[in-house]
């Protein structure tokens, strides 16, 4: 599988954070994680964000990082960094953990600057301030990553950070919010 760098016309690069993970990733071994993908989402599951499903079961008592090891804005730029698989649904991890707002605004763009993950951090937020214009933290970063240059394409469907409200329980969506 190609990485996302590669679709977006991105570079990769020597990251420090890649450094980090990898060595926890020995630390804290998930059975059945044979990449850093997919130990980065089984990390940000048992840490409670669900929106996407893992391809197998974990013991619920497994060991992971903590947050002093491995802070969740250190876990989200890490899901949005060029190098990792081309595959959109990773990116709904972090869209949740920032509409849940676990997460320092300040600290992630700091992160995600150092690791060179602002493209596809601006292009997550353009797509989150489309559903919801005055979320606290999606305003913050759009504005704070607004000289970010456009991606040649969306790295994921604003409908898939988001989800609808029915009214009256019918098929049409009264509206839409961000998955929290």
């Amino acid at each position: 599988m190609s990485e996302l760098g590669e679709r977006l016309g991105l570079s990769s690069h020597v990251s420090p954070l890649g450094y980090k993970v990898a060595k926890l990733m020995k630390r804290y071994p998930l059975p059945g994680c044979e990449s850093i993908e997919e130990w980065l989402m089984a990390v940000a599951f048992f840490r409670g964000f669900r929106i996407v499903r893992l391809p197998r079961q974990f013991n619920e008592r497994e060991l992971i990082p903590s947050l002093d090891d491995l802070s969740n804005e250190e876990l989200a730029v890490a899901l949005c960094q060029s190098e990792r698989r081309d595959e959109p649904q990773m990116l709904r991890l972090p869209a949740q953990m920032i509409s849940r707002k676990v997460i320092d605004v300040r600290k992630l763009i700091l992160v995600a600057r150092r690791e060179r993950a602002t493209r596809i951090l601006a292009e997550l937020a353009r797509q989150a301030v489309m559903v919801e214009p005055d979320h606290e933290l999606w305003k913050k970063i759009h504005k704070q990553l607004d000289e970010e240059p456009a991606l040649p394409q969306p790295v994921v469907h604003w409908s898939r950070i988001a989800e609808p409200v029915m009214k009256n329980g019918r098929f049409n969506a009264e509206k839409w919010v961000l998955v929290s």
